[in-house]
């Protein structure tokens, strides 16, 4: 897990910043795409660590559908 981004994804679920991390999650799936796209290179540790993002921001995402005090 990159700690970056789940510095980012914190913030972003502590000021309940629901648009902030859907944004977040669009750029990276969209980055994603991009990569498997390519040819020529190896881009499996790239793709794996975008995956790797995804998930934070999905989990941080998650937090903000539980019910208060859940």
């Amino acid at each position: 897990m990159s700690s970056a981004i789940s510095l980012i994804v914190e913030g972003y679920a502590r000021l309940k910043d629901r648009q902030s991390l859907e944004n977040l999650r669009m750029h990276r799936r969209r980055l994603a795409v991009d990569l498997r796209a390519r040819t020529g290179f190896d881009c499996r540790s790239s793709i794996a660590q975008v995956e790797q993002d995804i998930a934070v921001i999905e989990a941080g995402l998650q937090t903000l559908s539980e019910p208060i005090g859940g």
